[in-house]
């Protein structure tokens, strides 16, 4: 071959396959539960066990829950054991109960062998954000907390900009403005702000956009997108809790007065979870499951009318675009 020739071949070869890399479609698979709440149910082993054994099955590249699994006592190390049965890559989320009977953020962490409540990965060209909305919002602040206080907001700027490829946030409380009962406050309280954070970066990086941000919390089922950010709100794996107002026996005396929290639920008949799919074309694809209540339903019980559209006992199956450019 001619010496001039073979160059303008290597030449033309290198450019394609820099097009083809720069132009490769990334997909993540993300199996996702939330706020099992393993104290308070007494199928809660059945529960969780159910989501492993599907992920087993269905193999997503990492599984995480969304927080408010459990605390780290004798009683639930046969659940986080079942979590840890998972073959591949397992992540937690830090949530409002999981320092519940006197538990500290520091036990928590240490039982799931995290080195911090807010922390990042990388997995099959995105960047996975997780943050933890538990910080106070003021030094008195007693009981529990949905707060980013500063320091997490600087190293959130810092791994924002440090961001290469599409970024996807993961918390326990909200950060966009799921639905709420009068007078009481669910997503983070600086939620606005956070979402500036974020809408700011994505004005000027195109290629590591925010492009989704996923929590649970509310036991809602819920999606919104807010200046082309998807906010999703995936519902509890166990209930929908109502409160003392809305009481009632679901199972038995027997189970009532072991488990004392469950008469103050909406339960679930069967555990919701869900697999998402992700893709740099462009897309978040979510599968649906649906199931019922056992017992009457919050509407039946007088529940606030205006969240019938997001209180149901299933998780939505939803696709969901995102800008690529």
């Amino acid at each position: 071959m001619n010496k001039s020739i073979y160059v303008i071949f290597v030449i033309f070869s290198l450019l394609f396959i820099t097009c083809s890399s720069e132009n490769e479609v990334e997909t993540v698979r993300i199996g996702v539960c939330s706020d099992v709440h393993l104290p308070t149910m007494h199928d809660a082993e059945k529960r969780i066990t159910s989501f492993i054994d599907s992920m087993k099955i269905a193999k997503p590249d990492f599984i995480i829950e969304l927080g408010d699994f459990g605390i780290p006592t004798e009683e639930y190390a046969p659940y986080f054991s079942i979590w840890n049965s998972f073959p591949g890559p397992k992540y937690h989320v830090i949530g409002n109960h999981e320092m519940d009977g006197g538990t500290s953020l520091e036990e928590a962490l240490a039982y799931r062998k995290m080195k911090s409540s807010y922390y990042s990965f990388l997995q099959n060209g995105f960047k996975f954000i997780v943050l933890d909305g538990n910080d106070k919002e003021f030094a008195e602040q007693k009981g529990y907390k949905s707060y980013i206080g500063n320091e997490q907001l600087d190293w959130l700027r810092k791994e924002l900009e440090a961001a290469a490829i599409p970024i996807v946030i993961f918390s326990h409380q909200g950060i966009g403005t799921d639905p709420e009962i009068p007078g009481e406050r669910y997503s983070i309280g600086n939620s606005e702000d956070v979402r500036k954070i974020f809408n700011d970066h994505n004005k000027v990086n195109k290629s590591s956009r925010v492009i989704c941000c996923f929590n649970g919390h509310t036991h809602n089922d819920y999606a919104e997108e807010i200046n082309d950010i998807w906010y999703i709100t995936i519902n509890s794996m166990s209930y929908k809790w109502l409160g003392e107002e809305y009481e009632h026996i679901r199972y038995s005396e027997e189970v009532d007065k072991e488990y004392k929290w469950i008469k103050f639920t909406a339960p679930y008949k069967e555990p919701l979870y869900t697999i998402v799919e992700i893709s740099t074309k462009g897309y978040i694809k979510m599968s649906g499951k649906k199931s019922e209540y056992v017992g009457p339903s919050p509407w039946e019980l007088g529940y606030p009318e205006h969240l019938r559209k997001y209180v149901k006992p299933q998780i939505t199956e939803r696709l969901m675009k995102f800008p690529t450019e």
